[in-house]
């Protein structure tokens, strides 16, 4: 099994793998860069979408090369881990959130795109992802386990929030974001969620919160504990992916859903 690993803000190198040199690599839809190693004792793929040093803001991130990247490197499944703000007031800052559902309405890239590898009419992998689920139950189940290994707080299922950066977001829209059911909300895994599909790659998602959301408490999260909790976000997710990967059961590993190709019907 060969495992993608995607990590964000604060956990620009993965702690514990051992790899050669970074590598740029070209795809369909232009250059992304990784990283290939042993970690957990799995053969992994690593993709740092921000880079070293926060080079790339959200809005800058490559989410179609990145993937398309971990696809032709041969990945099985991916793990992908992402600092959120909690909308949901009952998560504690500091804990994890292993999704099981998403909320990505605009569906579209940062560049105003729509979200897609099927932008060519007549492209012969064209489709419609179809889905109850957007993240893998086995990943899920292997992420859950890991937590508690690492002896880390988790919690079970939630709903993803995708929202456009690189601003935060006020007072109302998280109220709207709220009443949709959103748990908590970061500004790059809705793209990856979505282009996870329709490569077929099973993809889990879990999140760290760093921050309660605009407005979910009387009193905002200073910055110096918002930036706090994403230095502690590192060896958490490194804990939690290391047992994660052990975990996995690669016979128990399917896409999320069809991509309906309608030459194929």
């Amino acid at each position: 099994m060969r495992m993608g690993i995607i990590t964000g803000s604060g956990t620009y190198a993965l702690p514990a793998l051992e790899a050669g040199e970074s590598e740029d690599v070209e795809t369909e839809y232009g250059p992304a860069r990784i990283t290939r190693g042993s970690f957990a004792g799995a053969e992994v793929v690593h993709v740092s979408r921000h880079r070293e040093g926060h080079e790339r803001l959200s809005n800058h991130v490559t989410h179609r090369a990145n993937v398309a990247a971990l696809a032709d490197a041969g990945c099985d499944a991916v793990l992908a881990v992402t600092v959120c703000g909690a909308v949901d007031g009952g998560v504690p800052l500091g804990s994890l959130i292993v999704f099981d559902d998403l909320h990505f309405v605009s569906n579209r890239l940062a560049d105003g795109s729509l979200c897609t590898f099927y932008d060519t009419p007549g492209d012969p992998r064209r489709a419609h992802w179809i889905y109850e689920d957007p993240y893998s139950p086995e990943l899920r189940r292997a992420l859950l386990a890991g937590a508690q290994q690492a002896g880390v707080t988790a919690r079970d299922g939630g709903c993803y929030g995708h929202v456009d950066g690189p601003r935060f977001n006020t007072r109302a829209e998280i109220r709207g974001l709220a009443a949709c059911g959103v748990t908590a909300v970061s500004q790059t895994a809705g793209p990856e969620t979505v282009l996870c599909g329709e490569a077929g790659l099973p993809l889990g998602l879990v999140g760290y919160a760093t921050d309660y959301a605009n407005g979910v408490t009387d009193e905002a999260t200073p910055v110096e504990r918002l930036l706090e909790l994403i230095a502690a976000s590192t060896p958490t997710f490194a804990s939690v992916l290391g047992a994660a990967v052990e975990q996995v059961d690669p016979a128990a590993l399917q896409p999320a859903g069809v991509n309906y190709r309608f030459h194929e019907s």
